[in-house]
């Protein structure tokens, strides 16, 4: 059975006053996590629900996502985590993407496998002429020469589009970037080149959602 509250405790020892969540029933925690002194429940919260399967999909922007390769099972369940939140329907999972049969994806997406619809395949290439031929928009999500700033990406026809993202090493099959409609990259602000593969997912997925 899952945790229906949590509280807020707060660590009596003066020198730490470590303050931390509890979720109901954990087998321990009520000593104070970094010092093991004597703690006080500062709050008691009850957890929020996930979400009915039976709600509507309002998203009007991007409805599915091309993953090429991606190597990391923790960035596939946070990307299927996402596209449950941004009302994505579909995810492509190509190559060596782990699938949601692999315990690391469930594990990180919590339970949103369940409600985003996901297809496999050998060979992302193959799957992104399918998706050509079928009339998709393709828009990659890459540094590359031909790429435009995310924020000016103009989406040319009434589909939604679908976003390719690349292996977290060697980014997007380049025969699958000569396919794609457009290229987009976010404008880097630090000294990094680039972000986190769920990370940049998740913005270009909502800035797309918006045009």
């Amino acid at each position: 059975m899952s945790a229906a509250s949590y509280e807020i405790r707060l660590c009596l020892n003066p020198a730490c006053g470590l303050r931390y969540p509890l979720i109901e029933a954990h087998p321990f925690g009520e000593r104070c996590p970094a010092c093991l002194g004597e703690t006080q429940v500062a709050l008691k919260r009850t957890l929020s629900t996930q979400p009915s399967s039976s709600r509507k999909n309002t998203c009007t922007g991007v409805k599915a996502a091309l993953l090429d390769n991606i190597r990391s099972a923790w960035n596939v369940g946070s990307i299927f985590r996402t596209s449950e939140g941004l009302g994505i329907e579909t995810l492509y999972l190509c190559g060596t993407t782990p699938t949601p049969e692999n315990k690391s994806v469930r594990k990180t997406s919590l339970g949103a496998e369940d409600y985003v619809d996901w297809e496999y395949s050998l060979n992302a290439l193959e799957m992104a002429k399918k998706l050509k031929r079928e009339g998709q928009t393709l828009i990659a999500l890459e540094q590359d020469t031909r790429a435009y700033n995310l924020t000016e990406c103009q989406i040319q026809n009434s589909k939604s589009p679908i976003i390719i993202l690349g292996n977290e090493v060697t980014g997007v099959d380049p025969e699958i970037l000569d396919l794609c409609d457009q290229i987009v990259h976010i404008p880097m602000r630090g000294q990094k080149r680039s972000f986190n593969v769920e990370v940049a997912f998740a913005i270009a997925a909502y800035t797309l959602g918006q045009t």
